[in-house]
């Protein structure tokens, strides 16, 4: 039963975590989330000015990286 009630709850926190809206990603996170290739992703964040490391670890405003994205829309 202690297994069963783990396992609600961590499927409680990830639906928790999907539904609200982050304002900063690791790498490997931001690229599953905008569907496209790790090193894509960390190319486009720095070009985007959008990293933020603390130490070792690196950060992106989802937030600036959206709208660098934006810049890349085509015209209809």
């Amino acid at each position: 039963m202690e297994e069963r009630q783990m396992t609600d709850r961590k499927a409680k926190i990830r639906e928790i975590k999907s539904t609200a809206k982050k304002k900063f990603v690791r790498y490997k996170e931001g690229a599953e989330l905008y569907s496209m290739g790790l090193s894509k992703f960390q190319q486009m964040a720095h070009e985007a000015k959008a990293t933020y490391k603390v130490d070792k670890l690196v950060l992106v405003s989802i937030e600036k990286f959206e709208k660098y994205l934006e810049t890349f829309a085509e015209e209809p």
